[in-house]
């Protein structure tokens, strides 16, 4: 059996990839905690739902994973490196940290956090 996160990410890619803000938000518990590329940091699946609205049409994601863990019966996360691109040359080197909480619906992103990496330091 594969981790959680697989599956969420291969969903998360998904949407992200085909520009479904309604289909982003439901991958996130009701009361998500989400820091995206913005200084705020957002609360629920509302404000997730906005944020990936706001998200040009023809981005995409390329996503590695790079560490799993396992929390409990309930909950998981993990690391994961994502480069975001699009057709122009626009490019983010991300890497994303998550915990996942599994509900009636299944696993949902409790918290998401996105960290850009620089060449230099």
């Amino acid at each position: 059996m594969s981790h959680p996160l697989h599956d969420v990410l291969r969903r998360w890619k998904a949407a992200f990839d085909g520009h479904q803000p309604d289909a982003m938000a439901d991958l996130f518990t009701p009361d998500a905690l989400f820091q995206g590329f913005g200084p705020a940091v957002l609360t629920g699946r509302e404000a997730v739902r906005g944020y990936y609205e706001a998200v040009p049409p023809d981005r995409r994601a390329e996503v590695t994973v790079l560490h799993t863990c396992t929390i409990g019966e309930q909950a998981a996360g993990g690391f994961v490196d994502v480069t975001f691109g699009d057709a122009h040359d626009w490019e983010a080197h991300v890497h994303l940290s998550l915990v996942l909480q599994l509900d009636d619906a299944g696993w949902r992103i409790r918290q998401y956090h996105v960290s850009r990496v620089e060449a230099e330091h």
